[in-house]
């Protein structure tokens, strides 16, 4: 494949476990498998990928639906793993993902810039009660890609470092009214609608409009629940805000649905 930019796969976004697949001619990277090992084995084969060719897995929180099948994978092919400090005390603090090899066990503080071979990664923190969550900034040849799911709020901070971005994969988690109607117990829809829940498609909307710019053409919908939303209805909030803020929706950029156990064709961006 040619040298510029990068190419992606988000092999799985729901709030039953999400996985990310990034490369280039030097580096295969995972950030987050929040599904069993055999998944994402199963995921990356419809890209035409495996496993064994990863480079490193890069965890963004210690929830199950983002590190479930990262120690099995990490074993079985030896990969790098990479994480904040205080990510790492708390998934060695619970055994969460069983032992690792201290070698294979790297350090990702937030608010920093990682080079892994040919690309660039920028941390930044999010709001969500995890130990210390933070999401990525993939930046290669002037091409840039952000995932941010896993945010109960969207700081002016937050939104400037995401800023016009070519590619975004954006939380929308629920649709507040189905939230507010359905079985979930009280405290946990207040945790959900809480600055440190997730973003409802209005919010990961209105996000979207603080922050694309004239280079971005893709924006895909990530971490829908199953029980406090509906594809249909987050894809249509999207697209309604971008064209009511007069965004290009369908010439200039696309809007993308994403799934749970299926995996998105291999990008090049």
């Amino acid at each position: 494949m040619s040298d510029k930019g990068f190419k992606y796969s988000i092999l799985a976004s729901g709030s039953t476990g999400n996985s990310f697949y990034l490369e280039t001619p030097q580096k295969r990277l995972l950030i987050d498998a929040g599904l069993t090992g055999k998944k994402i084995t199963s995921l990356l084969a419809e890209i035409d990928r495996k496993p064994e060719d990863l480079d490193a897995i890069l965890i963004t929180h210690e929830h199950s639906d983002h590190i479930k099948g990262v120690g099995v994978l990490a074993r079985k092919y030896h990969l790098d793993v990479y994480a904040n400090e205080n990510t790492w005390k708390i998934i060695d603090d619970r055994n969460m993902i069983g032992k690792l090899d201290v070698a294979q066990k790297h350090i990702f503080e937030r608010g920093k810039t990682k080079t892994f071979g040919d690309i660039d990664i920028e941390s930044f923190g999010v709001s969500h009660d995890a130990a210390d969550p933070q999401f990525y900034r993939f930046m290669k040849d002037d091409k840039s890609f952000v995932m941010l799911t896993d945010t109960g709020y969207v700081s002016d901070r937050m939104a400037g470092l995401i800023e016009n971005a070519d590619g975004y994969l954006i939380e929308s988690n629920h649709d507040i009214e189905i939230l507010r109607s359905g079985g979930y117990p009280w405290s946990l829809k207040q945790r959900i609608l809480s600055d440190k829940g997730h973003l409802s498609n209005e919010d990961g909307a209105q996000t979207m409009i603080r922050t694309i710019g004239n280079k971005t053409k893709k924006i895909y919908l990530g971490h829908l629940s199953k029980e406090n939303n509906i594809k249909e209805l987050a894809h249509m909030t999207m697209e309604n805000n971008l064209m009511q803020a007069d965004f290009g929706v369908g010439s200039d950029m696309m809007v993308y649905d994403t799934s749970p156990d299926e995996a998105l064709p291999l990008t090049k961006i």
